[in-house]
């Protein structure tokens, strides 16, 4: 149930982005530094490279997507081959303010692990931390990883193909 949900909030948020054209500009409470602060960095370019994962649920997923610093994305997902795609600039500048928000240095290296049976792990990689995407001080990643999940994974208007 949990990931039907989770899978319902992610395709509302991927319309959402789509018709806003922006990411979620919120920011967790606590030692976040405030919006106009970026934690990890000054330039746009720091925040990358960005890996996401999405691996188990019920469907058995298997996806990862590799943005570098030049906006190119390899997508790779299970009995598929890697597709090579350069994300839109309006969109990877809303991924890279959004993944500057986030304190990767306070939220460590740990792989996360499965917590239940049919457990999907969406994860999220940048600037030495990785966590998974519902963590709490990941909110500001949580519309652009959802519409780049949606959208990335079929080369179109998100993704361009190289």
């Amino acid at each position: 149930m949990r990931n039907l949900r989770l899978a319902a909030a992610s395709a509302t948020a991927a319309a959402g982005l789509l018709l806003a054209g922006c990411g979620d500009d919120s920011t967790t409470s606590g030692s976040s530094p405030s919006p106009s602060t970026p934690p990890s960095s000054s330039t746009p370019g720091d925040a990358l490279p960005i890996t996401v994962t999405r691996t188990g649920g019920f469907a058995g997923f298997d996806d990862k997507v590799v943005i570098g610093t030049d906006g190119v994305t390899t997508v790779t997902r299970r009995g598929k081959p890697a597709v090579k795609c350069k994300l839109d600039a309006a969109f990877l500048t809303s991924l890279t303010d959004a993944v500057q928000q986030v304190d990767w240095a306070a939220i460590g290296s740990t792989k996360p692990s499965i917590r239940h049976p049919d457990d999907m792990i969406i994860a999220v990689s940048a600037g030495g931390g990785l966590a998974r995407l519902e963590d709490p001080r990941l909110e500001p990643m949580a519309t652009p990883v959802s519409a780049l999940l949606t959208e990335a994974a079929a080369p179109g208007k998100l993704c361009k193909p190289v």
